[in-house]
């Protein structure tokens, strides 16, 4: 699955008991997972290879929104200049780099992209 620059990519859920979560959206949904240990469960998505998501036990009450980026820093400072404030990163992870940010409104929003070259 393309990714295109700044659109809506990827949306985390917080679950807090990953293994209650899979089971429930599993039976629910019908969703499968790629298993990426105790802490991080990847939601796949319709096409091959690609996920739509996340469960984690660690994130926000609220989903997460996650954007992709083809240049992560220039639009780190396009958040920066458009007036929202920078909450964690950028910071490496296996796949890319990714930062955290809230908009004027309070909302929590994430930007991922290639990792720096």
């Amino acid at each position: 699955m393309p990714h295109h620059h700044h659109a809506i990519d990827y949306v985390e859920l917080n679950a807090p008991d990953l293994a209650a979560a899979r089971r429930f959206y599993g039976a629910a949904f019908g969703w499968e997972f790629n298993d990426y240990g105790p802490d991080y469960a990847g939601i796949r998505g319709p096409e091959p290879d690609a996920e739509s998501g996340g469960l984690t036990p660690d994130g926000p009450a609220n989903p997460l929104v996650i954007l992709y980026s083809d240049d992560v820093d220039t639009s780190l400072r396009a958040v920066v200049d458009a007036g929202g404030t920078i909450l964690t990163g950028p910071y490496d992870f296996p796949g890319g780099r990714r930062f955290h940010f809230s908009d004027p409104a309070g909302n929590e929003l994430a930007v991922w992209g290639p990792a720096a070259r």
